[in-house]
């Protein structure tokens, strides 16, 4: 997935780039990584843990639900475009496009044979760096790692996340290996072999 070229990539070389439906474009300080379309399963599990999630800040109105494509610009070298990821409250001025909107303070990977490695040792780190948490949806082993900024290691869930920002009245509760069946479209024994394919 990384592009081994010398060049360091700013923002502006990843927006000059020729649009391609087929890839996704992004720099982290300055290497470019280039990923293929997701495939099925991907898309199901971005679609089924972002509906969640969505309902549950409907509830709370302590932020905003976006999917991917969607710029989360840290520097001048790093653009990063996370499958699903959430946003404080926007103002108006935000909705016109006349300010940026603000970086997010979740972001959350799903992790495929073509991006794993990406997600993990470089974009996860940059997220960290940003004070963003970060989950990485890992439906091979079918579990979540959470990693806090800060987190040397991540927290291992393979039955629930609990998550509760800043504001809310109430944590969102994710039952991990449910979400799994339901993506994966299995029972409760692990499916081998294609899980994850991308």
């Amino acid at each position: 997935m990384p592009i081994a070229h010398e060049r360091r990539w700013s923002v502006e070389d990843v927006w000059a780039l020729p649009d391609d439906p087929g890839q996704r474009y992004e720099t982290v300080d300055g290497e470019l990584l280039v990923s293929p379309m997701p495939r099925f399963v991907h898309q199901r599990a971005v679609a089924k843990l972002g509906l969640q999630i969505g309902v549950y800040l409907t509830g709370q109105t302590v932020g905003e639900l976006m999917f991917s494509p969607y710029d989360v610009v840290l520097d001048p070298y790093t653009l990063m475009q996370p499958d699903l990821l959430v946003i404080a409250p926007v103002s108006a001025d935000v909705v016109r496009g006349e300010v940026a909107p603000p970086a997010p303070y979740l972001a959350l990977e799903v992790l495929s044979p073509s991006t794993a490695r990406a997600d993990r040792l470089r974009k996860r780190p940059r997220y960290q760096r940003a004070g963003i948490e970060c989950w990485l949806v890992d439906l091979d082993s079918q579990l979540i790692e959470r990693w806090m900024p800060g987190d040397d290691r991540p927290q291992i869930c393979a039955a629930w996340v609990t998550w509760q920002p800043a504001g809310a009245g109430e944590a969102f509760k994710l039952d991990v290996a449910a979400l799994m069946r339901a993506v994966l479209g299995t029972s409760d024994e692990k499916t081998a072999g294609t899980t994850a394919q991308q």
